[in-house]
């Protein structure tokens, strides 16, 4: 605590003050960690088959009004969790491409069309549906399976005789980015 490089001591009133400062973040850590480890637990437990969206969070902190909200979340230790409970529990956990358009198609007659983020509530512009923008994307998530190509296929759009949205094929507890730093 305080610059002992140039030979400066903290005061004992700034030793304590970040002694409480630590205790507080420490404990913000652990009310997160056992949030995370509780509804990764509960979900592992009650389905059979989960959906996550593997979603840009490196893009998406880019936005300087998301930032601190996604940063506070954990989303990746929540599917990194998740993945490991997937072999305890026997679950099927599915990661959905980050570039299907979820958010972006209706669910029901599945029209693509741009959304802003600012909207939300989806108008379909073919069929008139009027929902809200997250449960019209659960919905999505919901129809997706994936066929014997290995390729995400969505029933509507099968029906008309067009394949959709490939996905890579990774396993989903690897990161997908590594931070290699020369020593």
């Amino acid at each position: 605590l305080g610059n002992r490089r140039a030979g400066i001591s903290a005061s004992k009133n700034a030793v304590k003050y970040y002694q409480k400062l630590r205790k507080k973040h420490k404990r913000i850590t652990n009310i997160r960690e056992d949030f995370l480890q509780k509804t990764t637990t509960l979900l592992a437990k009650t389905y059979q088959h989960i959906l996550v969206e593997d979603l840009n969070i490196k893009g998406m902190m880019a936005n300087h009004k998301l930032s601190d909200a996604l940063s506070n979340l954990g989303l990746y230790r929540f599917r990194e969790l998740l993945s490991y409970k997937q072999e305890c529990f026997g679950f099927l956990l599915t990661i959905v491409d980050r570039w299907f358009p979820s958010s972006k198609t209706c669910s029901v007659c599945g029209n693509i069309q741009d959304m802003p983020l600012c909207e939300r509530v989806y108008h379909c512009q073919n069929c008139g549906q009027v929902m809200d923008r997250d449960l019209n994307a659960s919905i999505n998530l919901e129809n997706w399976t994936k066929n014997a190509d290995g390729l995400w296929v969505n029933p509507l759009a099968q029906s008309k005789g067009e394949r959709l949205w490939t996905r890579r094929s990774r396993l989903p507890w690897l990161k997908q980015e590594l931070n290699i730093k020369p020593v």
